[in-house]
């Protein structure tokens, strides 16, 4: 079978390469102005920053594609009410690689708690000294887990391997009571963490959950660490924040305006986005472009569940369980 993938990059060329599938690799993202391209196709794989609205769905049912893999857990980019109407099934990969995700929001937590990205560079420069490197121990400190599922649930666990109380936030559920960690309130948890860890899904209920207010209920001081989705956090007010020294350090691998930005190579331009330049700036801050889930065996598990629901597609057969939307 014949499938349009978008924004595609060398890693993707590279995991989703099948013997059964017949890729139409296209760089740019998938928009109503480029569905176009898929004539011919039966399905399309799409990303977190491709537009599948209900214009570009039309567009894609009047070319006969029947279903929108999307490789990745997020799907806010989807209006799947339109695609259910059209009768095109969307499926995502729900759980790549939780680990990914938690290891890397870890990773960012001690770069930025103990400078290591401002060492690395003074250090290239043949600059040894320590000043301004100055962190703190996180044993015995708080940490505020905004979100318990999966992702969220395996950062509380190696936070309480270094010795901290972690508390943990979630609208739905609460992570019991033997995995050591706290069930708490919003605003107990604001109040109480010196690191506060975003895990939660984009929805009409979380989009700008971190704002003006959230911010003056934290700990002064405290750290913000996300890895979830860019647009729980207003940009606006987390630049006010770390202006009036309330937030102690910034760590993002997401961004509320990330796309046409991340995944892409902007160095030979000028950054347009004024309050990412404005954030990247501060040398409490440390942005990563999207890239936890970016491990092996993410990829090769990305891989595995779109291959397999494309073939379902093509054979007649089930979707993977919990994969269509």
């Amino acid at each position: 079978m014949e499938v349009a993938l978008y924004d595609a990059k060398p890693y993707d060329r590279t995991h989703l390469a099948s013997p059964e599938v017949r890729w139409k690799y296209f760089d740019f993202h998938l928009t109503k102005e480029t569905a176009v391209t898929a004539k011919g196709t039966q399905a399309v794989c799409a990303f977190v920053n491709d537009v599948v609205d209900r214009p570009c769905l039309e567009i894609l049912a009047g070319l006969g594609v029947k279903l929108v893999v999307l490789r990745c857990a997020g799907y806010n980019n989807v209006d799947l009410d339109a695609a259910k109407a059209l009768g095109i099934v969307v499926t995502r990969v729900p759980a790549y690689s939780p680990n990914a995700v938690a290891e890397h929001t870890v990773g960012l937590l001690l770069a930025i708690n103990r400078k290591i990205h401002k060492a690395f560079n003074r250090v290239r420069d043949f600059n040894f000294t320590l000043n301004g490197l100055t962190g703190f121990d996180l044993y015995q400190k708080t940490a505020g887990i905004v979100g318990g599922g999966k992702i969220g649930k395996i950062v509380g666990q190696i936070l309480k391997g270094f010795g901290m109380r972690v508390l943990v936030y979630d609208i739905q559920h609460e992570i019991g009571m033997d995995e050591g960690m706290e069930y708490c309130d919003f605003q107990t948890l604001l109040r109480s963490s010196n690191v506060v860890s975003l895990h939660i899904p984009l929805t009409p209920e979380t989009f700008h959950i971190f704002n003006a207010e959230t911010f003056a209920q934290m700990k002064r001081g405290a750290f913000l660490i996300n890895t979830s989705r860019g647009k729980i956090i207003e940009t606006t007010s987390l630049i006010q924040a770390l202006k009036q020294g309330q937030l102690g350090g910034v760590a993002l691998d997401v961004y509320e305006e990330e796309e046409g930005i991340f995944f892409e190579d902007l160095s030979g331009g000028i950054l347009r986005d004024d309050e990412l330049a404005r954030l990247l700036t501060f040398p409490n801050v440390l942005i990563t472009a999207h890239q936890a889930y970016l491990t092996e065996e993410a990829l090769q598990e990305i891989a595995r569940t779109t291959t397999a629901n494309l073939l379902a597609l093509r054979d007649g057969t089930n979707y993977l369980p919990g994969t269509v939307l």
